[in-house]
């Protein structure tokens, strides 16, 4: 595969996790060592046009990206019907797991800083695998998330962890309240003004954008 250090645009990659394989696209500023890795909401997928609006906004930033699917295209058709697997956590977190170990041995010549960016449910998964994980993540961002789905992992999470939620998304808000104070890292959650849980009113997904690429430069941009 490519060398991450040599990348000027995005690639298709295929990612195994446990008995099936997700597609994903790895995009690395040339000689960037910070990746986000994006865990989308229930319903969504790699393609989401917010996740790939602030993906962008992070590349501007110089932090390189890695958007991918949670979910097999037959398991999507499966859950569009049933609803089985948006809401399984546990198997997101795991596959949240599985994606972060293969960026690591795919590129065993390049230590990456990790970083999460969760919305909706899939910030409860992110923060389980920050959890699992523990310093091999160093920064999570949760936009309009479910952070208390992630339960008692809440308190083992070591990321710095920052909460980002709509002012009008008012039943998320106190979830995200309760949530932090099971935190015991370094946290902060921020209300993002008029908006609502997808932060589609103008100006609002750009105000996400900005607050997570200060969040991740601030936790993941070394020097060296």
């Amino acid at each position: 595969m490519t060398n991450p250090m040599d990348m000027e645009t995005a690639v298709s990659v295929e990612i195994p996790a446990g008995d099936v394989i997700l597609k994903g696209e790895l995009n690395i500023p040339k000689g960037e060592k910070a990746v986000i890795l994006f865990a989308h909401g229930s319903g969504s997928s790699r393609l989401s046009p917010r996740n790939q609006r602030v993906a962008a906004y992070l590349r501007q930033r110089g932090l390189g990206t890695l958007l991918f699917d949670l979910l097999t295209e037959q398991e999507e058709r499966t859950d569009s019907q049933t609803r089985e697997y948006r809401f399984n956590i546990p198997l997101l977190a795991r596959r949240l797991v599985s994606t972060t170990q293969w960026l690591t041995y795919a590129f065993t010549e390049t230590e990456f800083r990790l970083g999460y960016f969760g919305a909706s449910t899939g910030a409860g998964a992110a923060l389980i695998a920050a959890a699992e994980l523990g310093d091999r993540v160093g920064a999570v961002v949760s936009r309009g998330g479910r952070p208390d789905l992630a339960g008692d992992f809440l308190r083992s999470v070591r990321a710095a962890t920052l909460l980002v939620i709509g002012e009008d998304d008012v039943p998320v808000i106190q979830l995200n309240r309760e949530a932090l104070e099971q935190l015991h890292c370094v946290k902060e959650m921020k209300i993002v003004p008029g908006a609502s849980h997808l932060f589609e009113e103008p100006g609002t997904l750009d105000a996400v954008s900005r607050l997570a690429a200060d969040w991740f430069e601030a936790f993941l941009k070394t020097s060296g």
